[in-house]
């Protein structure tokens, strides 16, 4: 290996080992203060001399994690597979079909990109209510299925654009039509894009705070989020407990990324090479 490859490999070790570290260390730490004395404020990332996991299972109780995990998966299967099924369709239909004014279509959902949800809650909130929607879950669902599409649309659109032509014209060789082109062909070559994206709903959902705070008034119907409300008071913070029930919502979403980071590499990696 010449010198300058084995710069270029060193340096490239070293900046994904100061990446790794960024990511891992706040987890760590607030692994560490989560076993640390209930009441207390540790400091940095010492090992507590005597660890307290029942922290866990009293910020679970204290939060009442039962019934928020409930509504969070409730609000998840509600949005993840609408959005997902909607935005694939969308994609495919303004990459490969002859939509009309299929741009116009594209270049307002390009707007919708640029949409800040904190600028669509008070009008959010009047057509829910005027609807008799606010205070139930799908207060929350339709909203986020409406702010989830744009980018749904972007990132299956840039998918079936890289799709080979080829395949199509087989199919209509074949005697398919546009329908069966779709479901048969494109969308089983899509399963890598289509699978990332539900990993990216599935966390835009899971971890969603304000539109469940401002649009449901019972906390039972929030996401898991609204439950660290619980450790909080007039009088301050319990910052063991609030470690504590911050890894129990991070869990299921580390756990659904290792499940798909393959998919979602790989889709990330769609178009670098040919």
């Amino acid at each position: 290996m010449t010198t300058s490859g084995l710069a270029h490999r060193v340096t490239r070790t070293g900046i994904l080992l100061a990446l790794m570290l960024f990511a891992v260390v706040p987890l760590l730490s607030m692994f560490t203060t989560a076993l640390a004395e209930p009441g207390s404020t540790p400091q940095g990332l010492s090992w507590p001399s005597d660890p307290h996991w029942r922290n866990f299972v009293d910020a679970w109780s204290a939060a009442n994690f039962v019934a928020l995990f409930r509504s969070s998966a409730l609000i998840v299967l509600g949005v993840v597979p609408a959005t997902v099924a909607m935005a694939t369709a969308a994609g495919y239909a303004l990459a490969q079909l002859n939509v009309p004014f299929g741009k116009a279509i594209y270049g307002l959902l390009l707007v919708g990109l640029t949409l800040p949800f904190e600028a669509l809650i008070t009008p959010l909130y009047y057509d829910l209510r005027s609807m008799g929607l606010l205070g139930t879950r799908l207060a929350i669902v339709l909203p986020l299925i409406g702010l989830l599409m744009p980018f749904g649309v972007f990132w299956m659109r840039a998918h079936f654009l890289g799709a080979e032509p080829a395949l199509t014209e087989a199919a209509k060789v074949d005697g398919a039509n546009t329908w069966q082109t779709f479901r048969r062909i494109h969308l089983p070559l899509a399963t890598s894009a289509w699978s990332a994206l539900c990993v990216l709903f599935f966390l835009a959902s899971w971890n969603q705070y304000l539109l469940p705070l401002v649009l449901v008034d019972d906390p039972t119907k929030r996401t898991v989020a609204g439950g660290l409300g619980a450790f909080q008071s007039q009088y301050g913070t319990d910052i063991v407990l609030l470690c504590a029930g911050s890894l129990l919502i991070i869990l299921p979403s580390l756990v659904i990324f290792l499940i798909f980071q393959r998919n979602f590499v790989k889709a990330l990696m769609q178009g670098a090479v040919k």
